[in-house]
């Protein structure tokens, strides 16, 4: 379950690395996958680290962005009993439109996404868990 002030990894090719959840969309307490929050990207990724000028970058630190999370460390028990964990926090930025800002995902996703009708984020991931 992810909290406020959780630290998530981005796995998406938009140019943020790590994100902080500054809030949850809607009226729960904690997100699991497949929830909307809002992010503050706190560091970037690749060359705009060193401060280079990058026409990849899609986002910079500081800025205030709405997410997907796609994983949790915390265990989802689905419809037919099992039980799936992974090994960190990560979340796909998206545009106000729900649309995802990077072309590309880099790494496993939960296949809740596909009950929640994220099926945009599912169709870039290179796998499903």
């Amino acid at each position: 379950m992810i909290q406020l002030k959780t630290i998530l990894n981005c796995i998406d090719n938009s140019g943020a690395a790590i994100v902080e959840c500054a809030q949850i969309v809607g009226q729960k307490r904690h997100a699991s996958i497949g929830d909307r929050i809002v992010v503050v990207v706190q560091k970037q990724r690749g060359a705009q680290a060193e401060g280079m000028a990058s026409s990849g970058a899609k986002v910079k630190r500081g800025d205030i962005r709405h997410a997907i999370v796609v994983r949790t460390k915390q265990r989802v028990q689905r419809r037919d009993g099992s039980v799936i964990r992974f090994d960190d926090n990560a979340c796909v930025l998206i545009n106000k439109a729900g649309d995802p800002i990077g072309s590309r995902v880099n790494g496993v996703v939960g296949s809740e996404l596909r009950k929640k009708k994220w099926s945009r984020i599912l169709s870039m991931a290179p796998m499903q868990a």
